[in-house]
């Protein structure tokens, strides 16, 4: 049985696509999944399965969510290992002083360097994009309210179906969940 990490583009944020925790726990139970627990609000989902393949995992969740919740959601699946290497790579630690406004923003395929270097010609001032391999790592001084790099950017100018951001909390957080 292996641990893996959920995440859930875009629910619970703003008001929009409302998911309770206790219904996303269920409804990963269903699918046969072990051990289910969540993390905060915003569609972070931890559980144990016997398979293997992460877009599979990711690809069931969307269709259960879409049958039983009737909601379009975008998700991805990491396990522990994928968090423990973005942790470790850490590209951004040097200037980034303020845990809840670094981000990775993960991604439903790998990362292009050319594409990644047209979106961040787009940045602000002081904001700053590191590439990973399924993820870029982020530095938001300002906030993420205050960016121009939104996951539809993302999504649209490196060629992803799905790309959802996670702050470093956060990150951490799903990565001690999974050992």
């Amino acid at each position: 049985m292996k641990r893996y990490a959920g995440l859930l583009r875009g629910i619970n944020v703003g008001g929009n696509k409302k998911i309770a925790m206790a219904d996303l726990r269920k409804l990963v139970e269903g699918l046969g999944h072990e051990d289910v627990k969540t993390l905060l609000q915003s569609g972070n989902v931890v559980f144990g399965s016997a398979k293997a393949d992460q877009a599979a995992l990711a690809a069931e969740l969307e269709r259960a969510i879409e049958a039983e919740l009737g909601m379009s959601v975008g998700c991805l699946v990491r396990d522990g290992a994928d968090l423990a290497r973005i942790i470790a790579h850490d590209p951004l630690g040097d200037v980034a002083d303020n845990p809840s406004r670094k981000f990775v923003v993960f991604l439903s395929g790998p990362v292009d360097p050319a594409k990644l270097a047209e979106v961040e010609a787009l940045a602000k001032p002081g904001e700053r994009l590191a590439a990973g391999e399924r993820e870029v790592h982020m530095w938001l001084p300002d906030g993420a309210a205050e960016t121009k790099l939104t996951h539809l950017l993302f999504q649209k100018r490196l060629g992803v179906t799905v790309a959802t951001a996670r702050n470093w909390n956060t990150v951490t957080k799903l990565s001690a969940l999974l050992t």
